[in-house]
């Protein structure tokens, strides 16, 4: 077995995005391919209400996938497929835009004004570009927890540990999401899957995800800078891109880690992507972009 080691490190930087929304990318459109098939992973935790209450109002996507996953508060959604809801601490929300679908996520935050979540965006082929959309809407409850003897914990999404499977399944580049608790002093090691993408985002804690115990440089807007303090180990914001191999290692000293786990099967094809569109070629953009001012751009109702 081939423990996966290091390829990058990233540390996520602050954007602005939606009707002024504050939140850090950890990773996006100048990444690209490096993360194939993920194209996108945004962080919007802030406990300050001003950062998130403007949202992200009515906006088109086409030929990608959003997979939304919230920590702490609400976020309020409608589309123009008729459907809404609310997504709360704990649940998941995976959206096919496929074919083309308008939507609105409005953040609300919990009581205190805290509002923590994740977006990530994932491709789809050429072959399903143009599918259906659809929803897989998941709440807490229907997550399952894995506690080890050491008291690591798993909560699968998408994928699996061992025998117990996540509940999103169908889903064309075969990922895996898992938000993976390793407690101080502890180790744990996960299978992966060989030739599939596989990247870990740091969201409490500090630890290592390699044996290798040599400082390594982080990569920040296309600027190389060494952690000094750090050296080896990986914080709160990190983005790790793993090599390939059988198997990613964690390994926690001082203080617990959290880490959101994430694979996928690669597409390894052209990419034209702007804004929340994403296709092939920069025609198929036109077409996508003239539909959407034609009110033309939704074909499944």
């Amino acid at each position: 077995m081939k423990t996966r080691t290091i390829k990058k490190v990233f540390k996520s930087q602050p954007v602005l995005e939606g009707a002024g929304v504050r939140l850090k990318r950890a990773m996006g459109n100048k990444e690209v391919p490096q993360f194939d098939p993920f194209l996108l992973l945004d962080d919007f935790r802030s406990d300050h209400p001003e950062d998130y209450l403007r949202g992200f109002p009515w906006h088109p996507h086409r030929g990608m996938e959003t997979i939304t996953y919230v920590l702490r508060g609400t976020v309020e959604h409608k589309d123009s497929m008729g459907n809404s809801g609310i997504i709360s601490a704990g649940d998941v929300q995976w959206m096919t835009a496929g074919s083309g679908i308008i939507h609105q996520e409005m953040p609300k935050g919990d009581p205190s004004g805290a509002m923590y979540g994740f977006q990530l965006w994932a491709n789809l082929p050429a072959s399903h570009k143009m599918m259906a959309p659809r929803y897989q809407e998941v709440k807490q409850a229907d997550i399952p927890e894995v506690i080890l003897k050491n008291g690591t914990k798993i909560k699968i999404v998408c994928g699996s540990y061992q025998q117990t499977k996540g509940p999103v399944s169908d889903i064309v580049v075969d990922p895996e999401y898992l938000d993976i608790t390793v407690p101080a002093h502890s180790e744990f090691v996960h299978a992966t899957k060989r030739t599939y993408t596989v990247f870990a985002y740091v969201i409490e804690g500090s630890g290592y995800l390699c044996r290798e115990r040599s400082p390594f440089s982080y990569e920040a807007d296309g600027e190389n800078y060494f952690d000094i303090k750090r050296e080896s180990t990986v914080s709160n914001g990190s983005l790790v891109l793993f090599e390939d191999g059988d198997e990613v290692l964690i390994q926690t000293e001082e203080e617990a880690m959290r880490i959101l786990l994430i694979s996928g099967k690669p597409i390894g094809e052209p990419i034209a992507w702007y804004g929340p569109i994403v296709m092939n070629t920069q025609k198929e953009l036109e077409v996508a972009f003239r539909e959407y001012q034609n009110n033309t751009f939704i074909k499944n109702k």
